[in-house]
């Protein structure tokens, strides 16, 4: 059987959520299936840490994909062209996205559609690109995967999918992600925030991410406490980023904010394993990622009480309204002075970070390939 993958998003050392996703799952099913042969098809020479096995073959066709236009050109016009040369039997795209010129069975990964719920947060092209032809992808696909119950009910209310349509793959966490030594955490410490304890926030730096309420909680939560725990965020800038600039400028304890841009996997793990908590509080995720991520470092978890955060938190976690300032600082408060609470979320979460693992994720996904396969 030949598969023929969307494998665009594997860039070195620019790998996000849906990059992580791809890279881990293919990984896996590549090395577990020398049965079958896979296409990965890239928009620029791949590096060669991405071709998983021998049974890979890399293919490089242009345009790279940098903005909805060529996106356009690369799955409705290129993609046909290696379909037509390699004829696969499925066409696997970890991003969701699909060529709507071509009959190959497909299975794309939509891994949530916050542009249905907020338009504004995106570049008005991609927003128009989003809403014109995701519904449209899902309509095509033959199956779809996803990674959460709460965006297999969003995707099947919003796009009239029906739900047996839909297989839930949860995401996974690197294994590197365990818990640091007393020693690890002092040195962390001196190295970022001078010794003191810090709260982290992990995530590309873009609306739906809320870090503006979350300067503004900490801001009003070093107020109220007196207290010297500084505010580590870790990510790079997206876009439409001003609001951010705006609160941390008007901020009375700015100077406590750490920005570290992108972290390597390890430098990241050194940074959450040494967090007081991880303050994760967006209002939309598919997923969440960092939640897991501080889990399986036995860091406690603040994180929001919508969409699917709930879900992978569990009860292991502080859930607050990311809507409210003063429910974020409230959570903060409550984190920093209940030592008991901090011990009880990490016993909970040893529990609750077991649903979760790559293994698992590329064990269902292949599940997932297999039913396609079958329609």
């Amino acid at each position: 059987m030949v598969i023929a993958v969307n494998t665009r998003l594997l860039i070195k050392g620019k790998l996000e959520g849906i990059g992580w996703f791809t890279c881990e799952t293919l990984k896996r099913i590549t090395q577990n299936h020398k049965e079958h042969k896979f296409v990965f098809i890239f928009d620029r020479k791949p590096d060669q840490e991405f071709i998983f096995s021998d049974n890979i073959s890399p293919v490089v066709i242009p345009p790279q994909t940098r903005h909805p236009l060529l996106w356009k050109i690369w799955f409705d016009y290129s993609l046909p062209i290696v379909f037509k040369k390699h004829k696969p039997d499925l066409f696997l795209s970890p991003d969701g996205y699909l060529s709507l010129r071509t009959k190959v069975k497909s299975l794309p990964v939509i891994h949530d559609i916050n542009f249905v719920h907020y338009p504004q947060d995106l570049p008005a092209s991609t927003s128009n690109y989003y809403n014109k032809y995701f519904p449209k992808f899902a309509a095509k696909a033959t199956r779809i995967a996803t990674v959460s119950e709460y965006s297999k009910q969003d995707i099947s209310k919003s796009f009239s999918i029906p739900l047996d349509k839909i297989d839930v793959v949860y995401n996974g966490c690197n294994e590197m992600y365990k818990p640091l030594s007393a020693e690890e955490i002092e040195a962390v410490r001196n190295a970022r925030t001078n010794g003191e304890q810090y709260f982290v926030f992990v995530g590309a730096l873009h609306p739906r991410k809320n870090v503006s309420r979350l300067l503004q909680a900490y801001d009003a939560f070093r107020e109220e406490t007196n207290c010297g725990v500084k505010m580590v965020i870790v990510g790079e800038k997206m876009f439409k980023t001003t609001d951010i600039n705006s609160v941390y400028n008007s901020m009375k304890f700015r100077n406590d904010v750490i920005f570290t841009g992108r972290l390597s996997p390890a430098d990241l793990r050194q940074v959450v394993g040494s967090a007081l908590a991880l303050t994760f509080v967006p209002y939309f995720e598919g997923f969440g990622i960092p939640i897991i991520e501080a889990m399986n470092c036995d860091v406690p978890v603040i994180t929001s009480n919508v969409t699917s955060m709930p879900e992978v938190a569990g009860d292991a976690a502080l859930l607050t309204d990311p809507f409210s300032v003063d429910s974020i600082r409230d959570a903060m408060i409550k984190m920093y002075k209940d030592e008991k609470l901090r011990k009880t979320l990490i016993e909970k979460s040893i529990v609750q970070r077991q649903k979760f693992s790559w293994d698992k994720s590329a064990e269902n996904l292949w599940n997932s390939v297999e039913k396609t396969l079958g329609q």
